[in-house]
């Protein structure tokens, strides 16, 4: 048995959600490690917020959740004493912009820094130090994680094996389709669009008055969800943007400002405030585009043109979303969106297409979530019963998965008869 010490803090956690006069105190204690209660808490708290359970009305699956938790962090503090025995290393510049995301995230989601303070019952700079560490043994255990099931192969036989032991109990594969598509989004015209430009035309004056941005958005922007925050976005990375913005915003440099970048939502005038790799923090000012009937009008009828030209032969269903598509995440690839099981689709215009629409043929244009697409079934596939024939690969991933499971669990056990552990109530 390894040796083992005990370390004893004793400070009070100044969140009322938890009591203004908790003692924080040892709940578990894995060989040199120990869980405190405020880690316990903090990992409590932040997976309630993420699944929007309310600590103060619902006591009962606080308990249910931090009981669970404490499972999962015990086995964490296991890989990790075993990641610092193999000198597993992580990326530092990694875990730092981690960080900040989590952190810019966690305050765009309670509204400000002073409300996240307020939800922790910390200053930022301790909510930073215990996120920091937090982040750290998380890569620590997931690289050590990764490399162990890495290791693990499956053979064909033991995909045979699996589908021959588990053939009565495997689902059967529902109905799936095959989806391309087409995205436009309408434009305005005419007077609206004259009055949108000459808005956006005074806030760049204004800007180059040396008035300050984060006012400016707060006084002027029309994208709600920025505005509140002086338009600033947060650390995005490229594929997140549509087009003309991403272009635009990994074009600046550190501090400067765009000219005026027209998108689907209107005009933008952008401000690259960081740049880490292949992220960026950007801060924007948006002044949106009224749309009239007439707008989405046109888009129609422009859909309805370009599906004629594929029918006719003057141009592949793939060439066309490649020129035409506004869907950053699907029109290099020609509109493919790839498998969908049909039960599965939650957007109620793609359900009925994916549901009706024969295979080989593409949709009328119809309105969506986003904007007007053409959508073509490339192919579908009735629900049917598993076979080693049609769904290897789906039988190989379930197989491997098992194996993995099955050695890791095991692996875990073995790691755990090594150590100290000890769990208080």
């Amino acid at each position: 048995m390894r040796k083992f010490f005990a370390i004893f803090m004793f400070y009070l956690i100044g969140s009322n959600a938890f009591s203004q006069d908790l003692l924080d105190r040892i709940v578990a204690i894995v060989d040199e490690n120990i869980i405190l209660q405020s880690e316990l808490m903090q990992y409590t708290r932040q997976y309630a917020m993420q699944a929007n359970i309310d600590f103060r009305n619902h006591p009962e699956k606080i308990e249910e959740l931090q009981n669970q938790i404490l499972k999962e962090l015990i086995t964490s503090k296991i890989m990790l004493v075993k990641a610092k025995e193999d000198s597993i290393q992580v990326d530092e510049k990694q875990v730092s912009s981690a960080l900040d995301e989590q952190i810019n995230s966690m305050i765009q989601q309670v509204g400000s820094q002073e409300k996240l303070e307020e939800e922790f019952g910390f200053p930022m700079r301790i909510i930073r130090k215990r996120f920091r560490e937090q982040i750290e043994e998380n890569a620590l255990v997931s690289t050590l994680k990764q490399q162990k099931l890495s290791e693990i192969r499956i053979s064909r036989r033991e995909v045979n094996q699996f589908y021959d032991t588990m053939r009565d109990s495997l689902p059967e594969m529902p109905p799936s389709v095959n989806l391309s598509h087409i995205l436009m989004t309408p434009k305005a015209g005419g007077s609206a669009r004259d009055a949108a430009l000459n808005k956006i035309k005074l806030v760049q004056e204004k800007l180059k008055a040396g008035e300050d941005f984060a006012e400016l958005a707060r006084q002027y922007s029309e994208d709600p969800g920025s505005k509140t925050r002086g338009g600033d976005l947060g650390f995005t990375q490229r594929g997140e943007f549509v087009k003309p913005f991403e272009e635009a915003a990994f074009s600046l440099e550190i501090g400067q400002v765009s000219g005026i970048v027209e998108t689907q939502f209107g005009f933008h005038i952008i401000q690259l405030l960081d740049r880490r790799g292949e992220k960026v923090n950007t801060r924007h000012i948006l002044i949106q585009l009224p749309l009239s009937t007439d707008d989405e009008a046109r888009t129609i009828a422009k859909l309805d043109s370009i599906r004629q030209d594929i029918l006719e032969g003057k141009i592949s269903f793939t060439d066309a979303a490649k020129h035409y598509s506004e869907d950053p995440q699907s029109s290099e690839t020609g509109g493919n969106l790839g498998w969908f099981e049909i039960q599965q689709i939650s957007i109620p215009e793609f359900q009925q297409i994916a549901a009706n629409l024969p295979a080989g043929e593409i949709s009328q244009p119809f309105k969506g979530p986003t904007g007007f697409h053409i959508v073509r079934m490339n192919e579908r596939r009735e629900a049917r019963k598993i076979s080693l024939d049609t769904d290897y690969d789906t039988i190989h991933m379930w197989a491997l998965n098992r194996k993995q499971n099955d050695i890791f669990t095991n692996w875990i056990e073995d790691l755990r008869s090594e150590l100290f552990i000890q769990i208080n109530e």
